[in-house]
């Protein structure tokens, strides 16, 4: 029979403390940063990879539309991104997490924030988002990126774009969302898989976002 360790109130009381102290300390940095892009991708994508070199170029072309850009603030397509926003001249944020491996601060940010919780962290990328960008990567980028894609259809966030840069990279999942989850077993509406945009152009990319704004009523809120 497994025993279960024994239960502290003190430690969850402290916990509680440090999980309120994260989100204070985020929304008050985020606050005041103005409507922002979310980029996500993987950690191991190396600089003369042509991913990376994609994200550069979209964050760089976010940053130049007057747009923030938050990556979460690591090595790879999240360094690609905090570069191209900070060589753009404009917001380029980092929320880190304290991880065993990957993860270590890049050099763009000129906004950085720490967090030891995930779901406090996953909360800043959305709260002040008007589109999120998504870039190949691995489980955490799925991860990102289906959570996004399950509050907006639940609708426990407001509508925003999900543009997925890479068609060599997602077209076949978008594939397989359409044939196995739409049309073979039924599990989501005709119109879900249109919530995802699917481009290699940073430019077209940053038309979409344009567009959705344009016509944005309210910012978004949870």
């Amino acid at each position: 029979m497994v025993k279960k360790a024994p239960y502290h109130s003190s430690e969850e009381t402290w916990r509680m403390f440090r999980i309120m102290a994260e989100f204070v300390e985020g929304i008050e940095t985020m606050s005041s940063v103005g409507p922002c892009v979310s980029m996500f991708g993987s950690a191991r994508t190396k600089p003369d990879e042509k991913y990376y070199k994609m994200a550069e170029e979209t964050a760089r072309v976010i940053a130049s539309n007057g747009y923030g850009l938050i990556t979460g603030g690591g090595p790879g397509i999240m360094e690609a991104g905090n570069k191209g926003a900070s060589e753009a001249g404009g917001v380029s944020i980092g929320l880190n997490i304290d991880l065993p491996f990957e993860q270590h601060p890049n050099p763009y940010q000129n906004i950085e924030l720490e967090f030891r919780y995930f779901f406090v962290r996953k909360v800043m990328f959305l709260r002040w988002a008007t589109a999120v960008v998504i870039m190949p990567g691995g489980f955490g980028t799925i991860d990102e990126m289906f959570e996004t894609l399950t509050l907006i259809q639940t609708q426990k966030t407001p509508s925003l774009p999900l543009i997925l840069m890479g068609t060599d990279f997602w077209a076949g999942m978008m594939d397989w969302i359409k044939e196995k989850m739409l049309y073979t077993n039924g599990y989501i509406s005709a119109e879900d898989p249109g919530l995802l945009h699917l481009t290699d152009d940073p430019l077209e990319a940053i038309q979409i976002i344009n567009r959705f704004n344009s016509r944005r009523e309210s910012p978004t809120n949870f």
